[in-house]
């Protein structure tokens, strides 16, 4: 069992930078792949960026060169530094884990991932 807590949400003006943390408690951490996704105001969830355990990383298109995923495997801790935030960032963001995923295209899924964390908000004023 895994448990997700996200924090670092925010109010920030268009150009500007925020970092998310989800803490996580529970064993096993560093054998987790770790996820980010959002869901903006009458959207579906989308992938945002991902962390394989090896250190891989992956990132949907739309953030690509402006967030950057991270992970601290001592303080059971995942980040997302997002610079550069556009209106269209704004979105509750998620935060999510789980021990088998292996591929690209499985760690975009929202449906394959266990371990859910509550949301944060970002919301980035134009």
């Amino acid at each position: 069992q895994v448990q997700l807590v996200e924090s670092g949400g925010g109010l920030v003006q268009a150009g500007g930078s925020l970092r998310l943390s989800c803490a996580a408690s529970g064993r096993s951490f560093s054998g987790y792949v770790m996820g980010w996704f959002r869901q903006g105001p009458g959207k579906e969830r989308e992938f945002v960026s991902a962390i394989h355990w090896s250190g891989r990383t992956y990132y949907a298109d739309s953030v690509k060169g402006r967030f950057t995923i991270s992970r601290d495997n001592a303080k059971k801790t995942v980040y997302l530094q997002m610079n550069t935030l556009k209106p269209e960032d704004t979105a509750v963001y998620y935060c999510a884990a789980d021990l088998y995923l292996t591929t690209a295209q499985t760690m975009g899924l929202a449906d394959e991932y266990d371990y859910w964390g509550q949301g944060t908000q970002v919301t980035v004023s134009s």
